[in-house]
């Protein structure tokens, strides 16, 4: 009976729906009719008088309306009119607008549109969120079109950033770059956005973006907009330095199927590791289903093996930072390689051997004392102790109380054996992605759009370590309304870290499991001791012998016993003394604008408000979230004014954003600017901004264990009560060092804890861009900043125990064994101020010859000693391209020299002097005859001249590769 009634209710819930939907589509079905049969229909096509080719991606608007459609990528185009004749006006970038009367639908129209330089003429939207032509910007903006970018001289369009005017491109991996402008570079760069289709392509639980690796795939990318300098007046927290906006392909707009297939070398040379291949396999496909209705679908597949880190240089560790120094494995005991890991775990030798005597008791210390004054030797005292069954167990510990008695240890450090990065990181790179999207046009002037994004790949970047990103997944999904005037959007980031890891403490968990520190360790300086007291050993042949008897039975990279191993480092989570690290951590963002300019005459005004929450959920083994997911709320609102004045020639524009963290006061951040114009397309820029960044996710919330020896922690208003710090005090790394060099406690020092404030900076600008002719578009910047409140780590210690017995404080930090390492981050005092510069000329040389060339430099003034900036920038770069797409018939070439000034580069993973370079790229193109098609042969660093662009980074070489691409 219950079934039956089940059943009943569920046919007539059924039934129901069935003619509700059904009235639905009665309704739909006669609204359609009804338009169709009070509509008409002109059709036509579109064709390149020069080349008398088609053109694709034409609109085509009824002058006087908003109704429009484009040709498809055969050139064609239907489009309804509800009376004749009408005026249609056709438009497309590098093409003479044209209006042509339309009298009767019978005949298929026929437009023939003139080829024009598009110098100057292109519209942005980034600078102040309002259309408006590039010339005309208030800000200093960079733009790649669709043409640029579908021509560009490098494997993939992300590569091309570095090709802009004042930008830096940190290649952390062949799939991870990324771009920087006004310094501060790095592999993630906090103090820029990147916004794809207005979504911000940060990983949320990182806070920086992750390139391209989420995204637009080749064929989908229309256009990017890179705004150099302040931006957060419009764009929010992290704007500080630049945001990047890449937008794709318009289903309308872009249709029919289009695929690339492009096949490469790398590796030439065999330098690294033998000749290999590289795929990067892309299609598209988008369908005008209606008027009103279209999709696209794309992805695409890069897969190479990568460029492999192998700078075997020496590091000298310093608290949080890191810095050259001379020597290798066979000159120095304490060696710590840049791409070698493991070898972090040290101890000086004297420290190891006090630790343990102080496990001896005292008088069996005092004993083997005394038989060292008495003048007896090593020998002798050993064999002395070895007769008596009472004191035989004390020959373990002669050698340590011998060397401290007799000097042998001094200040020397020892290092375990690490292992080089090639044996702990996954450099078969790869990166996969499938997007969508359908539009729908709700009206003429509403549009509703889903999008969504998802990418998976493995790859490697650097930051406080080289992190092995395997099988990284990141999902972003987006819905958005969009009205002539306004727009809704709602979006969310969701990321999964896949089986990543960290490579230093990969291989500490390797040397580990075969054998502890402690044990390593005692071997190590047991052994040099006694080979310098019996065999008459020097302190270099010592060490050496002493590391290989320590280094007996160590798991060496390919045997049964160090796969195993690394497998259960990369199982572990390093919260547990693994490597792996588990982030799922998700965003979701809110945000409307409204441009008012229809309503209030006075001025161009728009208005815009965003409510943002991330949710990290790391499970302990990042933040602090052991006990759940930590939810942190951001929301922020703008306004802009913009005006012309002086019969248009000049336009003052003001910006002012509030922005409030739940963990922060709320932040202000005013623009304004002046347009002048001096004559017809020059115009001269003024501008004052302010900028600013909430401390990211991990600096307020990390607790993450790293290397077993140091605890990053976030703010230290957080943690200092978690920890007890204000109780059971921790004390600075540098007093640490220097107590252990004097074991007097007079110069241990208390750490101070201060609440973490957001970064600020203030900038002013000057520009000048305009056609000097009409062939030749010139572009020039000078900019001043000041920055304040940097955030900064800072490094502490505190006995491991946390007593506050000060006899067991003071012996638990005399050893690095016995203390706990923490470090946080604060604010520093200090102020900066950076000045930049940049010049970029483009210039229309005639039968097809485009020249361009930009140089650009920035600088950082009244920095202190010893203020570590992380401005990683070199004082002068410059890129100069050549190019002709119709070199010969339909066969074209692209050529482009890039060189940077050498830096010193200053980051937690080290710091270094990054050596100047210059790289060229390539290709020659040959558009196939009577068909859609095209064949590429292109290299990136041609000359295959291996250079770094950061500090513990591959050497990037030389990629050499021929395509074959449809309908681009």
């Amino acid at each position: 009976m219950l079934i039956f009634r089940t059943e009943l209710l569920t046919k007539n819930l059924f039934m129901r729906k069935s003619y509700r939907y059904f009235a639905l589509f009665l309704i739909a079905g006669t609204i359609s009719i009804a338009a169709f049969t009070q509509n008409i229909t002109v059709s036509g096509n579109v064709h390149n008088n020069s080349t008398k080719e088609t053109v694709p991606a034409v609109s085509i608007t009824i002058k006087g309306t908003s109704q429009g459609t484009y040709t498809d990528d055969k050139g064609n185009f239907k489009i309804s009119v509800s009376k004749l004749p009408v005026t249609l006006i056709f438009s497309s970038v590098g093409y003479e607008d044209k209006e042509l009367s339309v009298a009767t639908s019978s005949v298929a129209v026929a437009v023939d549109l003139s080829p024009t330089t598009t110098l100057g003429q292109e519209v942005v939207v980034a600078a102040t969120r309002t259309p408006q032509r590039i010339l005309e910007s208030p800000v200093s903006i960079e733009r790649m079109n669709n043409r640029d970018i579908r021509n560009i001289a490098a494997p993939s369009y992300y590569d091309a950033i570095a090709n802009l005017k004042g930008v830096d491109l940190t290649t952390s991996s062949l799939t991870f770059r990324t771009p920087s402008t006004r310094g501060f570079n790095g592999s993630g760069n906090l103090r820029f956005n990147q916004l794809v289709d207005g979504i911000d392509n940060q990983a949320p639980g990182l806070n920086f973006a992750v390139g391209s690796i989420v995204g637009p795939t080749s064929l989908d990318v229309d256009n990017m907009e890179l705004l150099q300098g302040a931006s957060s007046a419009l764009y929010g927290s992290g704007g500080m330095n630049g945001t990047l906006l890449i937008n794709s392909k318009d289903p309308f707009k872009y249709q029919g199927f289009s695929y690339e297939i492009k096949q490469g070398m790398m590796h030439v040379d065999g330098k690294e590791r033998p000749i290999s291949p590289f795929y990067d396999w892309s299609l598209r496909w988008s369908k005008k289903v209606s008027e009103k209705l279209a999709f696209k679908l794309s992805s695409q597949l890069t897969s190479a093996n990568d460029w492999e880190a192998q700078d075997y240089r020496n590091l000298q560790r310093n608290n949080v930072l890191s810095n050259l120094k001379a020597g290798d494995r066979n000159s120095d005991p304490n060696y710590d390689g840049v791409n070698v890991f493991g070898d972090e775990v040290s101890t000086s030798m004297s420290a190891f051997a006090q630790a343990v005597q102080a496990q001896v008791p005292s008088s069996a210390v005092g004993l083997i004392s005394n038989l060292i004054g008495s003048g007896l030797t090593y020998s002798q005292i050993a064999s002395a102790l070895g007769a008596n069954p009472a004191t035989a167990p004390l020959t373990g510990a002669l050698p340590f109380i011998w060397g401290l008695n007799k000097g042998y240890f001094g200040n020397q450090f020892v290092s375990r054996t690490g292992y080089q990065e090639k044996d702990l990181v996954d450099y078969n790179s790869y990166n996969l992605k499938f997007n969508g999207g359908i539009n729908y046009k709700i009206t003429n002037n509403i549009e509703a759009s889903l999008l969504a994004y998802w990418g998976t790949g493995t790859t490697v970047y650097t930051g406080a370590d080289r992190y092995a990103i395997k099988n990284l997944k990141m999902g972003q999904y987006k819905y958005e309304l969009k009205g002539k005037n306004w727009f809704l959007r709602g979006y969310t980031v969701q990321e999964n870290s896949g089986d990543a890891y960290t490579a230093t403490t990969a291989a500490i968990f390797i040397d580990r499991a075969w054998k502890t520190d402690q044990s390593w360790f005692q071997t190590y300086v047991g052994t040099y001791a006694n080979l310098i007291a019996t065999a008459g050993y020097s302190p270099i042949q010592a060490h050496t012998t002493a590391r290989s008897a320590a280094d007996v039975g160590r798991f060496l990279p390919g045997t049964t016993q160090f796969n195993t191993a690394f497998q259960n480092a990369k199982n572990i989570t390093i919260g547990d003394g693994g490597a792996k690290f588990f982030d799922r951590t998700d965003m979701y963002h809110y945000e409307g604008q409204l441009n008012l300019t229809p309503y209030l005459k006075f001025a161009e005004t728009t208005v815009g408000a965003s409510f943002r929450r991330y949710h990290l959920n790391s499970h302990g083994t990042i933040f602090s979230d052991t006990a759940g997911a930590i939810p942190i709320n951001e929301m922020g609102a703008y306004l802009q004014l913009q005006r012309w004045f002086i019969d248009e020639h000049l336009k003052l524009t003001v910006s002012g954003r509030y922005d409030k963290n739940e963990n922060f006061d709320g932040r202000f951040t005013p623009r304004a600017t002046a347009l002048i114009k001096v004559a017809k397309d020059n115009n001269f820029r003024i501008s004052y901004q302010e900028a600013y960044r909430f401390p990211s996710t991990q600096d307020q919330y990390i607790n993450l264990l790293t290397g077993g020896v140091n605890r990053l922690i976030g703010m230290g208003q957080v943690f200092r009560s978690f920890f007890q710090f204000d109780s059971r005090p921790a004390k600075t790394a540098e007093s640490i060092v220097a107590y252990r060099a004097s074991l007097n406690p007079a110069v241990l020092v208390n750490a101070s804890y201060p609440d973490l404030k957001p970064e600020k900076m203030n900038s002013y600008e000057i520009g000048y861009r305009g056609l000097l002719t009409k062939k030749f578009l010139f572009d020039a910047y000078v900019y001043f900043s000041k920055y304040q409140d940097f955030i900064a780590r800072v490094a502490v210690g505190r006995g491991q125990s946390a007593s506050t017995n000060p006899v067991t404080e003071l012996t638990e930090l005399a050893s690095p064994f016995t203390t706990s390492n923490f470090s946080f981050v604060e604010n520093s005092p200090t102020s900066v101020k950076g000045i930049g510069w940049g010049v970029s000329g483009d210039y229309e040389c005639g039968s097809g010859f485009h020249l361009s060339a930009n140089v650009s430099g920035d600088r950082l003034e009244n920095v202190p000693a010893g203020l570590i900036t992380f401005f990683n920038t070199p004082k002068v770069r410059y890129n100069i391209g050549l190019s002709n797409d119709k070199l010969y018939k339909n066969v074209g070439f692209n050529i482009i020299w890039r060189w940077q000034d050498e830096l010193l580069w200053q980051g937690t993973f080290g710091t270094g002097t990054i050596p100047r370079y210059g790289t060229l790229d390539g290709q020659i193109t040959w558009k196939i005859t009577n068909t859609k098609g095209q064949l590429k042969l292109g290299a990136s660093n041609l000359l295959n001249k291996y250079y770094r662009s950061a500090f513990g980074n591959p050497e990037v070489g030389g990629i050499y590769y021929v395509s074959y691409g449809y309908n681009l």
